[in-house]
């Protein structure tokens, strides 16, 4: 029986486990599979126990059952008058005490026997589940498992002022301040996960994600139907501390981002103080596990050196800055993480660097100290955020999404070029007073040094070289009612400064509905 029951519970963390999307750390998950071992060791001893005591009421009902039956026997095989049949039962027939403890016993074996059979019925129904959750969902071309997941969300936003996207902003642009209404369902993902074999005693994994805002197709109507576009893919080796990571991965020295599902295409806070990008990468993680709730993670590895450039021409890939330099870029983390209040607490410093190439012997040294936290303040309360300090990191969403400033045209020779000193960071408190329903409210800035930004009468960059300031903050709720359906309502606010123009503000209120699978 407790053998059901602890497949479901192990099955169940193995389905629920969600995607190990931007910000999803190792650690945790390693502490909330050690807090199941737990629990299921402790379900383990109660049904040892309660199975225990229904033997024993068991024994005693066979042996109570017994002696009625003798007893009846007696009585009909003396045949005689009703006074020796009553001086028989008499002193065939337990004492009232004996009576009354026959009565109680029997009732206990019958509660007995009920919750026993209450058990049977529930492990019948745990067992149907635990065989749909290892039907094969996804056929597969070879003899590996494939899962896939995914979520389909509808956002319905009502916008007062102009953003640079109506659907999920990241800046504050000039224009019609009357607002706007609309609704997107090109936020929904889809992702497949592959288990593969087992080499050099390291289990074998890979997924892909895709969403579908990748633009728009040239029709009509055509801001519904947005664009496929991949988001991350990568493959994975995991020994029992030690994981190699290879593939397209959020930016593993600032791993963290803000709860919002009205920002999945762009992570909340994207170029407003989160770093944050899709990046080609390889890196080697490695744990020391000091107990059960406490551990040291550290992390290195390489980066596709990106600067934040659009591509110079939709059919060719040509190299940007930081590729022409020939070298990739280089990042580390080391984070330490223990349980407190029953949730994962962590806390981590992160470094980055990048040698770009400009054209015409310019070179820029771009580099980021980082350092994000997910702390537990009491029962239902955490606080979590990042903090970055960089020069050029552009390609991380850093600096508004600018690595350098231009004096002038950057084909030009002559052309000097700065890189963009910037500042910034996010923080959000979350108050979970249930399982199915979470309030956070957030805040993120993003400062590039405005000196660097007037160190050019003429300033000149491949985004609006006169922005320096990016504000966002929003408040939202979101409410499960099931395991694979959320709801969910956000206020959000965001202010853009620019050096001639002052400040734009614009407010959004965004729906939401999913369905995760």
């Amino acid at each position: 029986m407790f053998f059901f029951l602890g497949c479901l519970l192990n099955c169940t963390a193995w389905a629920q486990t969600p995607r190990q999307a931007a910000g999803e750390q190792p650690d945790s998950v390693a502490s909330a599979v050690r807090g199941l071992q737990e629990q299921v060791r402790q379900l383990r001893e109660a049904v040892a126990e309660m199975r225990s005591e229904a033997a024993q009421y068991r024994a005693e009902t066979v042996a109570l059952r017994e002696e009625v039956r003798a007893t009846r026997e007696q009585l009909a095989a003396s045949g005689g008058s009703p006074a020796q049949n009553t001086s028989v039962a008499t002193q065939s027939a337990p004492s009232s005490a004996q009576t009354s403890g026959v009565t109680q016993a029997t009732t206990q074996s019958g509660s007995v026997e009920e919750r026993v059979s209450k058990l049977e019925e529930e492990s019948q129904l745990l067992s149907g589940k635990v065989d749909e959750q290892y039907q094969t969902k996804v056929e597969s071309a070879s003899k590996y498992r494939v899962r896939l997941s995914g979520i389909v969300l509808l956002n319905l936003f009502s916008n007062r002022g102009m953003f640079d996207n109506q659907d999920f902003p990241n800046l504050v642009s000039q224009g019609n301040r009357r607002g706007s209404f609309g609704a997107t369902l090109r936020q929904s993902e889809l992702g497949l996960e592959v288990f593969g074999p087992h080499i050099a005693g390291a289990s074998t994994r890979g997924d892909v994600q895709f969403d579908f805002s990748g633009g728009f197709p040239d029709t009509l109507n055509g801001v519904t139907t947005g664009l496929m576009r991949l988001r991350t893919a990568t493959l994975r080796l995991d020994w029992s501390r030690t994981s190699i990571v290879a593939g397209q991965d959020n930016t593993f020295f600032s791993p963290l981002s803000p709860t919002s599902f009205a920002s999945l295409a762009v992570p909340a806070f994207g170029y407003a103080g989160n770093l944050w990008g899709w990046i080609p990468q390889v890196r080697v993680e490695h744990r020391l596990v000091f107990s059960n709730d406490s551990n040291l993670t550290f992390q290195g590895g390489i980066l596709d050196n990106l600067t934040g450039e659009p591509p110079f021409l939709q059919s060719e890939r040509l190299p940007q800055a930081g590729e022409r330099s020939n070298q990739p870029a280089y990042a580390s983390r080391v984070a330490w993480s223990r349980r407190a209040f029953g949730q994962p607490m962590m806390i981590g410093v992160g470094g980055y660097y990048s040698r770009q190439d400009w054209g015409f012997g310019n070179h820029v040294d771009g580099w980021a100290g980082t350092a994000d936290w997910d702390l537990p303040l009491s029962h239902g309360f955490s606080l979590s955020g990042e903090f970055y300090r960089g020069l050029a990191v552009g390609g991380l969403g850093g600096g508004i999404g600018r690595s350098v400033i231009f004096s002038g045209p950057a084909y030009v020779p002559g052309t000097q070029v700065n890189g963009l000193d910037s500042v910034g960071g996010w923080s959000q408190l979350k108050f979970r007073p249930t399982a199915k329903l979470e309030f956070n409210g957030a805040f993120g800035i993003d400062n590039p040094m405005a000196e660097d930004i007037r160190a050019y009468s003429v300033s000149q960059s491949y985004l609006d070289p006169k922005l320096f300031e990016n504000r966002g903050a929003f408040v939202n709720f979101i409410y499960r009612p099931h395991s694979n359906l959320l709801f969910s309502a956000e206020y959000r606010r965001l202010r853009t400064f620019e050096i001639d123009n002052g400040s734009q503000s614009a407010d959004q209120i965004n729906l939401m509905m999913g369905i995760l699978f």
